[in-house]
């Protein structure tokens, strides 16, 4: 039998007696041997991961890319030949990019291990009946762990005591509402989680109360555990700039082995050496593929990843950067993502005056009476910090939003705790959605006030009087339809509301019930409370639109919150955009996936309806990011295109599941990574621009030189530009700015050739027009000089004009002149390094001898520098042309 396997009894069945029977634990928890011998046994209480790949597993990864494969066969075809210079080159530059690889691929591990540590670590529990705090990985089936408000559930627990407890379980169930437990033993022993109202689940959050529960099960063996450990199982899908690449792999090996066997069969033809033609041959293979390539866009994706990295969005798979930037639909949570995840009071009536929260309520008579009730009928605690003055608010986020609402107005809970102790209470129910507090007052004679906060409809019915401006008055029918309205306002903008109402008396009730003391109170006023959207996401939401991408708020919030919070965002205008949950279930994936357009905004739903969102988006073709904190979000992050997880609120399994994690949980966060994802895109496109258009020159070139019966360049030559032009440029390109309208595009589609939009044709013709400079150099060469100047006349063309046309690609439409020739300090510098390693193997005697070059004179330099810099202008006429026709279209 396995030494790690729980007990997998139904424990809510049991009295709490027979459940520490069956853990053979009691009331003052394990002796501390026990404890030990049990986390031997069961091992640590934590989630297990997926076994990380051995260092050479990830090294062996890097080489199963079709481009990859291509330059090794080019590298072993190199070195039989001889050209062992060649050969180590192209070795070089693939072991690099495997090397790269590996490094972002620990990067991306290390940034979700620095997430984990942001959950709580530490448990009280009682041991040899102390309590004491453990770490919660220490954590054994057996333990009695101690809970309170604002503490995270560290493993599955049978609750043994239970004090007003409720525990927000929306991570493991769906359901945003907090759960009221129980100990009492439930007699079916199928119910669902959600129904077992007597356990406690691990990474659930306990809102009120408090509580004390058996840890029934650890680590992988909780009801968390068993979900990641199916998730784990599932393989990654190909993103579309893995088949772009791969695409790219194809269209270069064809056009390798044709341009070779065609210049091969040329040679034959024409007479000439065997070993000379596979020479030449070889070299045109190694200009056809930019060997640099592969290297290249995964330093940009890098790059991409660090600066996301430093505006809180971790990228787990590196690929997703440029996913991201094709998202055409971000389907987001609404709190904390959206909103602040913070209640807070928008609204207080009091004596038939509303006033905005902002507002000062020293300006209302009552407003005393109004703060005591608010803050002392309340059960919120204060934590502090090292910083004596520095606290967090811990408890119901209503009950928290009131206490800071009072503080803001100078009625500080802490003090009036002292001033007026309480010394009773009958704790909020449910059912009667009412909760009373009774408090001493001692200010000559003593008094003791009753407290009472709760739904307005039901605290109304218990009031008989109302105060105004200091005086209590009888509550007429006038004044009930005055508070009607103001509630019903409120309620119109999606408030939370309570209503706050007092009683005094001499004594302390003596019968302390909810039908007694609640009783012949006197209306204070109402309060409206929102979780309020963050302020930043509104123009998050502006740019969305502005760039094609369609926001979709998804929420277990009723309808009236969602709209409300929805309208303010300007994600929808009008309620024609809002469906519920119960209203989904009401339609077919077929009839959904044909309405999904319709809506931007779920109301009341389960985590269960993100996949059918997901999944009739993807239908219609759409790139689809979704983002989940819980469980049960696991499904659709991985069904989604870009899965994206929440770093703060999120459960390990919903980050472990995600392509990107939000360190802020904010969704400007995603704004600002499909951005970037689309400038990183844009960026490649450039890149591959630059390359292929500067590779398709010397094939163009040596092609028809060849074909012409000129010798116009050596393999070493073609080695030595495609070694100094392409890395550093290409890799300066991959650093360009945004463009300025690069938020005001509609997003590619998923399907979109990599040489769409111009590229694929700028590449043609930049391509024909470098091999036509580089010719004509070497034809003036020629026809003026010898030989060898004219090689190296050809040689120096073609490696500075490759520069030069690096400052073209910067952008496809926009002049070179629009974007500041020089405003990209990366590519100055490449170009002077790239440039100055061309022009170094001309300048230097001994470098002249081993690339078979001669020194040129200055007619001859002014001849290369012509035709090298010609390409500036004959692109930006091109240019014109595009953006004239682009007006008129």
């Amino acid at each position: 039998m396995d030494s790690k396997k729980q007990s997998s009894e139904t424990f809510h069945t049991l009295s709490t007696d027979q459940t520490l029977a069956s853990l053979n634990s009691h009331y003052d928890g394990l002796s501390q041997e026990e404890a030990a011998a049990r986390l031997q046994q069961y091992g640590k209480n934590a989630l297990e991961e997926r076994k990380g790949k051995s260092l050479i597993a990830k090294l062996l990864a890097q080489f199963k890319d079709v481009m990859i494969i291509i330059l090794l066969v080019a590298a072993l075809i190199s070195g039989l030949l001889g050209e062992w210079t060649d050969s180590f080159i192209i070795l070089f530059v693939v072991i690099l990019n495997a090397v790269l690889g590996v490094i972002q691929e620990n990067k991306a591990e290390q940034a979700l291990a620095a997430l984990k540590q942001m959950s709580s670590p530490f448990a009280q529990t009682r041991r040899d009946g102390k309590v004491i705090k453990i770490k919660a990985e220490e954590l054994v089936p057996g333990d009695i762990v101690l809970l309170e408000a604002g503490d995270v559930i560290p493993a599955d627990m049978r609750l043994i005591e239970s004090a007003s407890l409720k525990i927000e379980e929306a991570a493991l169930t769906g359901e945003s509402v907090p759960v009221e437990k129980v100990v009492d033993p439930l007699e079916k022993a199928d119910l669902v989680i959600g129904d077992r109202k007597n356990m406690a689940y691990m990474t659930s959050n306990i809102s009120y109360g408090r509580g004390i529960g058996v840890v029934t099960a650890t680590g992988s063996s909780t009801e968390v555990g068993k979900i990641a450990g199916f998730i784990s199982q599932d393989e990654d899908e190909v993103t579309p700039l893995q088949r772009k690449l791969n695409e790219l792999g194809k269209y270069f090996t064809i056009i390798t082995i044709g341009v070779a066997v065609a210049i091969f069969i040329i040679g034959m033809i024409q007479g000439r050496e065997i070993f000379d033609m596979l020479l030449t041959s070889i070299s045109l293979a190694v200009a056809a593929i930019p060997e640099g390539l592969p290297a290249i866009v995964t330093i940009i994706l890098a790059l991409g990843v660090q600066k996301m990295a430093k505006r809180n969005a971790i990228i787990r798979k590196l690929p997703a950067v440029e996913t991201l930037g094709s998202t055409e639909i971000i389907c987001s949570d609404k709190t904390g993502t959206l909103t602040q995840n913070k209640m807070t009071v928008q609204q207080a009536y009091i004596g038939q005056t509303m006033q905005q929260a902002d507002q000062a309520l020293e300006t209302m008579q009552d407003y005393e009476f109004f703060l005591q009730v608010m803050a002392l009928c309340n059960d919120t605690k204060f934590s502090h910090t090292a910083d004596a003055e520095q606290f967090t608010l811990i408890g119901d986020p209503t009950e928290t939003a009131l206490v800071d609402y009072g503080i803001k107005h100078g009625f500080d809970k802490r003090e009036g705790e002292i001033e007026f102790p309480r010394k009773a209470e009958i704790p909020f129910d449910s059912d009667r959605k009412l909760m009373t507090t009774v408090h001493e007052l001692n200010d000559g004679a003593t008094v003791y006030r009753i407290m009472t906060k709760g739904a307005p409809d039901v605290l109304l019915e218990s009031c008989n009087s109302i105060l105004m401006n200091g005086t209590v008055m009888e509550l007429t029918e006038e004044y009930r339809d005055s508070i009607i309205k103001a509630n019903k306002s409120m309620a119109d903008k999606a408030l939370r509301v309570l209503s706050l109402a007092y009683r005094d008396e001499s004594a302390i009730p003596s019968i302390m019930k909810p039908e007694v003391v609640e009783q012949n109170l006197t209306f204070i006023g109402l309060v409206g409370m929102i979780d309020p959207p963050r302020e930043e996401v509104k123009e998050a939401v502006r740019i969305c639109k502005n760039a094609g991408i369609r926001p979709v708020m998804i929420t277990g919030d009723h309808r009236d919150t969602a709209t409300a919070i929805a309208k303010e965002l300007h994600i929808i205008e009008d309620e024609s955009g809002i469906i519920t949950g119960s209203e989904l279930n009401q339609i077919s994936d077929q009839e959904f996936e044909e309405k999904v357009t319709q809506y931007s905004v779920y109301a009341r739903v389960s985590p269960e309806h993100k996949v059918r969102i997901v999944q009739a988006w993807k239908k219609r073709g759409s790139i689809v990011a979704m983002t989940g904190d819980g469980v049960n979000d696991a499904p659709a992050l991985k069904a989604s295109d870009i899965g994206v997880g929440m770093g703060i609120t999120g459960t390990e399994v919903s980050k472990g599941v995600s392509d990107m994690v939000l360190a802020d949980d904010n969704f400007t966060t995603i704004v600002v990574a499909v951005e970037e994802g689309r400038k990183v895109y844009s960026n490649i496109r450039k890149t591959i621009q630059f390359l292929l258009s500067a590779n398709l020159g010397e094939v163009l070139t040596l092609f028809i030189a060849t074909l012409i019966g000129w010798k116009i360049l050596f393999p070493i030559h073609i080695l030595w530009i495609n070694l100094v032009t392409d890395t550093l440029p290409a890799l300066a390109l991959g650093l360009e700015k945004a463009e300025n309208d690069i938020m005001k595009r509609k997003p590619r589609k998923a399907s979109e050739s990599v040489f769409a939009n111009g590229i694929g044709v700028g590449i043609l013709y930049q391509g024909v027009v470098e091999a036509a400079l580089t010719l004509f150099a070497y034809y003036y060469g020629h026809t003026h000089y010898s030989e060898a100047v004219a090689v190296t006349m050809a040689f120096a063309t073609l490696g500075l004009i490759q520069l030069t046309h690096a400052f073209n690609v910067r952008s496809t439409t926009k002049s070179l002149f629009m974007i500041g020739v020089f405003s990209n300090k990366y590519l100055n510098g490449a170009a002077l390094v790239s440039g100055f390693l061309v022009l170094i193997v001309i300048l230097v005697p001994f470098m002249n001898d081993l690339f078979s070059v001669v020194r040129l004179n200055g007619e001859q330099w002014l001849v290369v520098a012509i035709s090298a810099f010609s390409i500036i202008p004959i692109v930006e006429i091109v240019k014109l042309f595009m953006r004239l026709f682009s007006r008129k279209k």
